[in-house]
């Protein structure tokens, strides 16, 4: 185990600190912790827990969205970064400040793509797909593909494996890509996603039924009434 730790500290010397990529990695790690604590905070106070600090309102009972404490710190973390030269570690500061207003904002992204309150309907999973699509990016440009393969070389070494196995994942990876369209096409844009990088996650959702109004049901009823 103390090998295996060995090569992912190696790795993520090698595809993260070496190439620069160490402000990346803050951002993703800030958003997707932000993104954890407001969509848990959300629900506990829907379930009206005591102890936990409700919603933010002016005196008048105006709710005030966390959306908006997201685009303050996106406008003036951006406007920091790129107006000064920040060094260490100030740049980091700036990054991981960026990374949650990037969580609060993206949480409530049906809000400001419907121009209404929609957390809790129906329209409120766009937040979610804008969340997930987010990260499975962000996550896609910070470490490539180098970094899993050396990730799977490490695994492989400690199971004894060649490491030529590497072939096998790869292929898997490939054959993945069609099962996530699949489950795109059945409504099931989470499943899918994370099925481009899972590939048994990506088989899964293409075997599960087709959600209501997806592409796959109105085909399916199209070719029924024919």
């Amino acid at each position: 185990m103390g090998q295996l730790w060995h090569d992912i500290t190696r790795a993520y010397d090698e595809r993260i600190q070496v190439p620069g990529k160490e402000i990346h990695f803050l951002i993703l790690l800030a958003f997707l912790c932000s993104f954890g604590f407001i969509r848990g905070s959300a629900h506990m106070i829907r379930a009206q827990v005591s102890w936990w600090p409700g919603n933010v309102e002016t005196k008048s009972g105006m709710h005030i969205h966390h959306l908006v404490w997201g685009i303050l710190l996106l406008i003036t973390m951006g406007y920091i970064g790129l107006a000064f030269d920040l060094g260490d570690p100030w740049l980091e500061f700036v990054a991981i400040a960026f990374g949650i207003g990037l969580g609060l904002t993206l949480d409530e992204f049906a809000l400001w793509l419907n121009l209404e309150d929609v957390y809790w309907q129906q329209k409120g999973r766009e937040s979610i797909d804008a969340v997930v699509v987010t990260a499975a990016l962000l996550v896609l440009t910070l470490l490539g593909l180098q970094f899993w393969i050396d990730i799977w070389h490490a695994v492989l070494e400690l199971l004894g494996v060649d490491r030529r196995g590497a072939v096998l994942p790869a292929a898997l990876q490939v054959a993945a890509v069609p099962l996530a369209v699949v489950t795109f096409m059945k409504g099931r844009k989470l499943v899918g996603i994370i099925g481009l990088f899972v590939p048994l996650v990506a088989l899964a959702g293409a075997l599960l039924p087709a959600t209501e109004g997806s592409r796959w049901e109105r085909r399916r009823r199209a070719r029924s009434s024919v």
